[in-house]
């Protein structure tokens, strides 16, 4: 796969149709197992801008993990999920699998994307605490009348859906 590297977001063409204001997560994974993943939820900015700047962070700038070595290269798939606007939801509204979710309060927010329910078998109500865990919370924060829960839906492509001789979706995944 040819790749041209880009310094600059302002390198990016300006005339696309990836320019509807939205949010996105790119998650990348090594072998099998997560390598970086970064998003944006609610900026305002353009998808291509968020796509760009998302992919660049969960290679090279994603806390958790050392920044991605050319040698890792061609064994990193790549994940893009596409968000649909937030909406405020009620806790039994929850459908895990279906939803993404924003728990915050005040400045303090975690994400969970919906395919993380699906990945680790979680029923709504698991889903909900952990997403409270992420954002730092106490696992019933949700409780809170101070705490806000927000879901979104995602759209998701994954380099492995495109590549010929493999089958579209999680089972196709190597």
């Amino acid at each position: 796969m040819a790749a041209e590297l880009r310094e600059s977001l302002e390198d990016l063409p300006q005339d696309t149709e990836l320019g509807e204001s939205t949010g996105a997560f790119v998650t990348l994974h090594y072998r099998g197992r997560l390598r970086g993943c970064i998003g944006q939820v609610g900026s305002g900015q353009l998808l291509l801008e968020v796509v760009a700047h998302c992919s660049k962070s969960a290679a090279l700038e994603d806390p958790r993990f050392d920044p991605v070595r050319p040698d890792e290269l061609g064994e990193i798939e790549i994940e893009l999920s596409v968000l649909s606007p937030l909406e405020e939801i009620a806790p039994d509204r929850i459908e895990a699998g279906k939803h993404g979710l924003m728990v915050s309060r005040g400045r303090q927010r975690g994400v969970l994307l919906p395919q993380v329910a699906i990945e680790y078998r979680w029923a709504a109500g698991r889903f909900l605490e952990e997403t409270c865990v992420k954002a730092g919370f106490e696992r019933d924060a949700w409780r809170e009348p101070d705490t806000k829960i927000h879901c979104f839906t995602a759209d998701v492509f994954r380099e492995s859906d495109f590549r010929p001789g493999q089958r579209p979706g999680p089972e196709g995944r190597a």
